[in-house]
């Protein structure tokens, strides 16, 4: 058995372990089956935002006559060029940080799958690991929904959905999260006939004036099935199949030739060997863990998707460097806190948020107020045209203290950073109100939805 200083399962978040433990001095053992880099490199957040980028730029020239600009000839997206530059970046960065691991003094890289024999021993490749410090950060994949006749289709996951050759001419879309919408609305940009199948409404779990307003701006463009419960899926060799039922009772058949399955993710946990330790795991498979990430054995921490807290890797990253701080620490460290966690949604219309929305604030009985404003009524959104989005926060009237904020329009996901800075701080709606805007850029919306708050209290 070899005995090292740390064993690190799993190259995706683990990367923010594997390097900084060895520049300490320590020895580190890290674990990788698949592809280096994790989820979000390899089929995940970075290809989806690469193919998702070229379609929301063909939308702009899709939408330029209403700026009055004129786009001569059809446009065009090279959709072979865009995937094979996408698989070369990608290839070109897993690479380099496979690379940079084998090469580190400190860094073992075992190229198999990692399985506990017992609470500290890991096994891979034939050899038994056991290590002090073990992180655990095998991430998740996703998920089979339990639909008849699915398990036999030659169906397709985010993964193989970013690694398409060719658009497919039609394509369902079986889900209806942050996956199913950026997903399939990008190869609806790239000129698939692409139907949504949705059980009951979009972005279920977000703020509901959120969700209306991403659908004022989505369904128009998008064929949609809502409230659709399916009963059964199949393929006859050339299309799928997807059988279901509308509230009324009417049945329907819908077809396409590729079928998208995003109906969420499971954790990586089951192949593991945890029931050979007492690691503990919750009914949907992720691993329990304290508010210092560490699991039932004492040296042995989880984190990012396996555990579930979020399924982001901007959390990810920050427990990674948490853990970094206090996991080798002498003497009690804090708890982990998270602050304020956004989220952002890169679908046309964007989305982003921070914080609480409006139905948990009133199931937990705050008093609070509520500022919007839309971009339409803003001098950058009459220089865009805009024609939907808002920023919406949402205020403590006690206090006056910014509980959280959402955005549908024009690159939210950068806006939000002004509230999620402003949360981190405990800023009420007076440093808000306080700031300087500059005129006339897009944050002036949030400035308005402020001033609007301010006007209710």
């Amino acid at each position: 058995m070899r005995t090292t200083d740390v064993i690190v399962i799993g190259s995706g978040g683990g990367t923010k372990i594997a390097v900084p433990a060895a520049e300490r001095g320590l020895s580190v053992a890290l674990i990788e089956e698949d592809a280096f880099g994790g989820t979000c490199l390899n089929r995940g957040c970075i290809p989806s935002k690469m193919l998702i980028h070229p379609a929301e730029v063909a939308g702009h020239a899709r939408h330029a006559h209403r700026l009055g600009l004129d786009l001569e000839g059809a446009l065009r997206l090279r959709f072979s060029d865009i995937m094979r530059r996408i698989a070369r970046e990608l290839g070109d960065t897993s690479a380099a940080a496979r690379a940079r691991h084998e090469t580190h003094p400190g860094v073992t890289v075992y190229n198999g799958h990692a399985v506990f024999v017992s609470d500290k021993v890991v096994m891979v490749n034939g050899e038994s690991l056991t290590a002090d410090k073990i992180f655990i950060a095998t991430g998740s994949r996703p998920e089979r929904p339990p639909i008849e006749g699915l398990a036999g289709t030659p169906y397709i996951t985010s993964r193989e959905a970013l690694q398409l050759p060719a658009v497919p001419p039609r394509m369902l879309v079986l889900g209806a999260g942050y996956i199913a919408v950026e997903l399939g609305g990008a190869y609806r940009a790239y000129g698939s006939d692409v139907q949504f199948l949705v059980r009951s409404r979009f972005l279920r779990g977000l703020d509901d004036d959120v969700t209306a307003e991403f659908e004022r701006g989505f369904l128009p463009y998008h064929k949609v099935h809502k409230h659709f419960r399916l009963d059964k899926i199949s393929h006859d060799g050339s299309q799928f199949l997807v059988h279901g039922r509308y509230p009324d009772g009417s049945g329907d058949v819908v077809t396409g030739d590729t079928l998208l399955v995003a109906a969420g993710v499971v954790p990586q946990t089951d192949r593991l060997g945890l029931e050979n330790t007492a690691i503990r795991r919750n009914q949907g498979g992720f691993i329990q863990v304290d508010d210092h990430l560490q699991t039932a054995v004492p040296g042995v921490y989880a984190l990012g998707d396996c555990v579930g807290n979020y399924l982001f890797r901007h959390t990810v990253n920050f427990e990674g460097e948490y853990l970094m701080r206090t996991a080798f620490a002498k003497g009690p460290s804090p708890a982990l806190d998270y602050g304020p966690v956004p989220y952002a949604v890169f679908a046309t219309p964007q989305i982003a948020g921070v914080g609480a929305s409006e139905s948990s604030l009133e199931r937990d009985g705050v008093d609070y107020v509520v500022g919007k404003a839309t971009y339409a009524d803003s001098t950058p959104g009459m220089a865009r045209v805009s024609e939907l989005g808002f920023v919406k926060v949402l205020v403590e009237r006690s206090s006056r203290r910014l509980l959280g904020a959402h955005i549908v329009g024009d690159e939210a996901s950068v806006m939000i950073h002004l509230f999620i800075a402003m949360m981190k701080m405990g800023g009420t709606l007076d440093d808000l109100l306080g700031m300087i805007f500059i005129h006339p850029a897009l944050p002036e919306v949030a400035r308005d939805a402020v001033r609007d708050a301010a006007r209710r209290m």
